[in-house]
């Protein structure tokens, strides 16, 4: 029953200086639930100001009752642990400094059928979890794509270190090629030679042979003419 009542209240101002605090309230939470720009400083301007006119509220004479002192000092510090939560870097601190933030209770104005500050929590709850989910999958990409670089680099340092191998390997047999066609030459040189001496030396046994045959030829030649000539004589 008391819950009831609570939701059913609606804070009536008793003087000007809180009609001014509740229309300013009600121009800030309409601010926190519209998106704002990065560089936005108004709501954070009016945010404290409305700090100093609740302190100012509290010490009036005339002052409300403490139950609507409470939800006013609710709502604004809801406000401004709302613009703390969202100059944190990441979005999981963000998230979790959001989880610890209290909205108001009841409405603002009659107009409201739910109190703007817990709608604008449940906005910042679902936009920060999106961020969260959002920074997930990009740090999972980011992992892939780290991870895809390192194989790719790897197969490039193989394919370097294999490329340096077979160049290794090339050399070598360049090498052994040069030293075998070098080789080669030298043989084909002592062949060569070889074998002009082996001519030289052929001539050489050739015309001796041919010396002695002919020597041979005319001493037969001449034996033959003097035994023509002197066997007449012995007949």
């Amino acid at each position: 029953m008391a819950q009831a009542e609570r939701a059913a209240y609606r804070p009536l101002a008793t003087s000007r200086l809180e009609l001014n605090l509740v229309r300013l309230l009600c121009r800030c939470e309409s601010m926190a639930a519209e998106k704002r720009e990065p560089n936005e400083w108004r709501l954070e301007k009016y945010v404290g100001a409305l700090e100093d006119m609740l302190q100012a509220l509290k010490i009036q004479a005339s002052k409300p009752v403490s139950e609507v002192i409470s939800e006013y000092s609710r709502k604004v510090d809801f406000l401004k642990g709302m613009l703390q939560a969202e100059k944190l870097t990441s979005s999981s601190e963000k998230a979790l400094a959001n989880q610890f933030l209290a909205p108001g209770r009841v409405p603002t104005t009659a107009r409201e059928r739910v109190p703007a500050t817990k709608t604008v929590h449940l906005q910042s709850r679902a936009r920060y979890t999106s961020e969260m989910r959002s920074e997930l999958l990009g740090t999972r990409h980011q992992g892939l794509q780290e991870k895809l670089a390192e194989e790719m680099l790897g197969l490039a340092r193989s394919l370097k270190t294999n490329t340096l191998a077979a160049q290794s390997v090339i050399k070598k047999d360049n090498q052994t090629l040069s030293h075998s066609l070098k080789m080669a030459d030298q043989n084909l040189e002592k062949l060569k030679m070889e074998s002009e001496r082996l001519e030289q030396h052929a001539q050489k046994s050739v015309n001796w042979l041919l010396w002695a045959m002919l020597i041979i030829v005319c001493f037969v030649f001449i034996s033959m003419i003097l035994f023509i000539r002197i066997m007449p004589r012995l007949k």
